[in-house]
């Protein structure tokens, strides 16, 4: 499909910066548990499917879009022809995902996929990583590249027109996504800034503004990864390198409360089950030590955990 290409930077002036986060205390904890075993070398991209029950996560490094489903304990998966960074469904039996030269459609029950938005020359020597929908249907995903360069990378927003919008340049690796429940803040991290930005949002044209500060995260909690946002407001953050998915009150910039998890790098989380009151999570076991795979030979696996606050439901793609 011919790529329509419209180049929207942010001027990114941060104010109002944070910098007391402090550890949560201990009572203050939750322990998470193992959910579905697996080795997954990059899991990642964890998705609640509201209208099947199912939870979507990605292997990264393995070419692997999985499907869990919580009450039969099954999970099955598609291998992607090139490294995949994030999946959000479309409808029953179509998602999008983001491989390694684009965004692209592909059927769950049959595996077969379409070109949506062609991204290659955006993509030279990097790939695209983690994003959700907006409240609106627009499909946001960011870029990293591939050693890791500082400033290579790229945020954009792509419409049921497969217009391609970048939105932020001069990122590192773009990571977690969310939007309130009004619809008017975004937060986004960028992991080697330690930082999750807001933005004011407008969920009619998609533009952000007034880019600013709302958590800066201590190098002691670990790096922040994928993230959710529950019924309050509030933000999950999964913490490679941390051992953790902690909840952020973005508004004082302070931690509220920490997931113990027995993996070491924690990559991502999504509400999930009937009423939105579990937690699930993803790890990897990449960039592990020998002595840090034998503490945590759990790492690569999916867990749980019912934190006594509820999610909201995650946005689908939105067609024509």
């Amino acid at each position: 499909m011919f790529k329509k290409f419209v180049l929207v930077c942010v001027s990114v002036v941060f104010v109002n910066c944070k910098s007391d986060v402090k550890e949560v205390k201990e009572d203050n904890n939750l322990q998470a548990e193992l959910e579905y075993k697996a080795q997954a070398v990059l899991g990642e991209g964890a998705f609640w499917n509201y209208k099947t029950q199912e939870l979507y996560w990605i292997d990264i490094d393995s070419k692997r879009f999985n499907i869990y489903n919580p009450e039969t304990k099954t999970n099955k998966f598609l291998e992607t022809p090139s490294k995949i960074g994030t999946v959000v469904p479309v409808n029953d039996t179509i998602v999008l995902a983001a491989l390694e030269d684009g965004v692209y459609k592909m059927n769950i029950n049959s595996g077969t996929s379409t070109l949506f938005t062609g991204m290659k020359e955006d993509l030279f020597e990097s790939r695209l990583n983690d994003g959700k929908c907006d409240p609106a249907g627009r499909f946001w995903v960011g870029s990293m590249h591939n050693q890791y360069e500082t400033g290579k990378a790229n945020l954009y927003s792509i419409n049921s027109d497969s217009l391609l919008v970048k939105k932020i340049d001069s990122v590192t690796i773009s990571n977690g996504i969310v939007w309130t429940s009004d619809t008017k803040t975004m937060y986004y991290i960028d992991t080697p800034t330690s930082q999750i930005r807001a933005y004011d949002y407008n969920n009619e044209t998609g533009d952000i503004t007034n880019a600013r500060v709302a958590v800066q995260i201590p190098e002691s909690l670990g790096m922040p990864d994928g993230m959710s946002i529950d019924e309050e407001n509030m933000l999950w953050v999964g913490m490679w390198n941390g051992n953790a998915v902690i909840r952020f009150n973005p508004i004082t910039g302070k931690v509220d409360r920490k997931v113990n998890v027995p993996a070491h790098n924690i990559t991502s989380c999504a509400f999930g089950g009937k009423n939105l009151d579990t937690l699930y999570i993803t790890s990897a076991r990449t960039d592990m030590t020998d002595d840090e795979l034998k503490k945590y030979p759990l790492s690569g696996s999916v867990f749980k955990v019912v934190p006594g606050i509820k999610g909201v439901k995650s946005h689908f793609f939105k067609e024509k």
